[in-house]
């Protein structure tokens, strides 16, 4: 199977790739704990300033492995999955570029919004898909970055937003060709890099308190903890599984 997460060194700044890309960088346990062990690693890496967090082949992340969360709902209900990396990703101090590079559809696209920075590819897109899987999925997250309105519109009808629309209401930071998507990504991580870490630290604790989601993530995860085990979640959930299935 190989790798399924890579850690490549540049000066200051670290890029993690997932690379679990036959399934589009969908997060299984495997994937779940070699991203967390590599946030681990670049974290106590003191001479890391700076982190680009990407995926491999067309996909950022489509989210959640299917499979296995069906698997777990024939079995004793779904578990939270990838809440603990989702929690470990949010509680990385040091700064956290994402470079879009694709798909980055369900909880692939919250991965995205738990970087400080996103630079993405024309070819990006997000899908929320929680309503459609009778979840509560990036509604403490996503209004901290577009506001209240486009969040419950993305939210609400768990359509896809591409690149272009991402950026005209502030999901993305930038937009550039497919090609120069991790130049760019890298170029601004470099510029953050040549900074003081301490400050760079303070900076985003900062500003993070001073919009902080705490009462909102509390909120989402005692919905979901209620809705992972609801029969009409395990419906949605499998009915999705199947027209993904049937596709050709």
């Amino acid at each position: 199977m190989g790798e399924l997460v890579r850690i490549e060194r540049d000066g200051g700044v670290a890029v993690i790739r997932m690379a679990r890309t036959e399934k589009y960088n969908a997060f299984n346990r495997e994937l779940s704990d070699a991203v967390r062990a590599a946030f681990d690693d670049v974290e106590r890496d003191a001479s890391i300033v700076c982190t680009v967090l990407t995926g491999s082949g067309t996909a950022f992340s489509a989210g959640a492995d299917m499979t296995e969360a069906i698997a777990s709902i024939e079995g004793t209900g779904r578990s939270e999955g990838m809440y603990v990396t989702l929690e470990r990703i949010a509680r990385y101090p040091k700064p956290l570029i994402g470079c879009i590079n694709g798909i980055a559809y369900g909880g692939g696209a919250l991965v995205a919004t738990l970087c400080d920075v996103r630079v993405a590819s024309d070819q990006a897109a997000f899908r929320f898909p929680g309503a459609a899987y009778g979840l509560v999925v990036g509604a403490s997250h996503l209004p901290r970055i577009i506001g209240p309105a486009y969040a419950k519109e993305l939210l609400f009808t768990a359509r896809v937003v591409k690149a272009d629309e991402a950026l005209r209401m502030g999901l993305v930071n930038s937009v550039v060709p497919h090609a120069h998507a991790e130049a760019a990504a890298m170029e601004m991580a470099r510029q953050v890099a040549a900074n003081s870490l301490e400050a760079l630290i303070g900076t985003k604790e900062t500003i993070d308190r001073a919009t902080h989601a705490d009462d909102g993530i509390d909120t989402e995860a005692r919905w979901n903890l209620v809705l992972r085990e609801s029969p009409e979640h395990h419906r949605r959930f499998r009915e999705a599984t199947e027209r993904v299935a049937t596709k050709p």
